[in-house]
């Protein structure tokens, strides 16, 4: 078995070590035998996303999403907007997530439309939502417990039957008021943690990888790993918080 790995805008979209996600993707591939490839798809490189098993998108400053919006609209987001309607696995991060729905409203009132793959939208605020948290994934994303880091301006709210992917049990999560965190639609997953986010979750990790390697071949298992150190790791800040 094998998996191709699309890292999408690493020159740009890379806040907080979010790298770190695609490197531990493949070393909890590679630990069980399974093949992993990552392509780099850096602004104004072009790929036919269908070729690929799984999409990762990291995170970035309101500078940087901006920067994108031209690159996006020469194409990319209907190829996006394409694959995620045929059922590609998707990890987007923080301003990857915010990417992913209809668009994103500063503060001051500009509207950045984005590509509108998942109904959802994000609008600035004055208040700012930042430090460690952590939430459950629902049942639908494996229902582990996720521990992260946040550090947005921006709120984002879910359209009518978009459910998120999970539910806050300390921190902010989606907007600070409704107690969502991030998005599950189709098989997009959309979060605001950074850290990077996947070496103290494995579980969610997992449950990402599997997602994909069942898309690709329709049935699939993951061999447990000896996971003492990331859980001590997971552990550690749970309880903290």
């Amino acid at each position: 078995m094998e998996l191709k790995i699309c890292h999408m805008y690493p020159d740009v979209l890379n806040l907080y070590g979010d790298r770190g996600n695609v490197m531990c993707m493949r070393k909890r591939l590679e630990w069980r035998g399974i093949d992993a490839e990552v392509t780099r798809l850096p602004i104004g490189s072009s790929a036919n996303l269908a070729g690929f098993d799984l999409v990762f998108i990291g995170g970035g400053q309101d500078f940087e999403q901006q920067v994108l919006l031209d690159d996006l609209h020469r194409g990319k987001d209907r190829e996006i907007l394409s694959a995620v309607r045929d059922g590609l696995p998707f990890l987007t991060i923080c301003g990857g997530y915010q990417m992913m729905g209809n668009y994103y409203e500063t503060y001051d009132g500009v509207r950045c439309d984005f590509i509108g793959a998942v109904d959802l939208y994000t609008v600035g605020s004055k208040k700012r939502m930042i430090g460690n948290y952590k939430f459950q994934c629902g049942t639908e994303s494996g229902g582990s417990v996720v521990v992260g880091f946040e550090n947005h301006s921006g709120q984002t709210f879910l359209g009518e039957g978009v459910q998120p992917l999970g539910q806050v049990l300390a921190g902010f999560g989606n907007n600070g008021e409704d107690g969502t965190e991030g998005v599950r639609w189709l098989n997009v997953f959309g979060t605001y943690s950074h850290g990077p986010l996947l070496p103290k979750n494995p579980a969610f990790c997992d449950q990402i990888l599997l997602t994909a390697l069942q898309r690709k071949y329709g049935t699939a298992e993951l061999a447990p790993l000896d996971d003492a150190a990331e859980l001590a790791a997971h552990n550690e800040m749970a309880a903290k918080l």
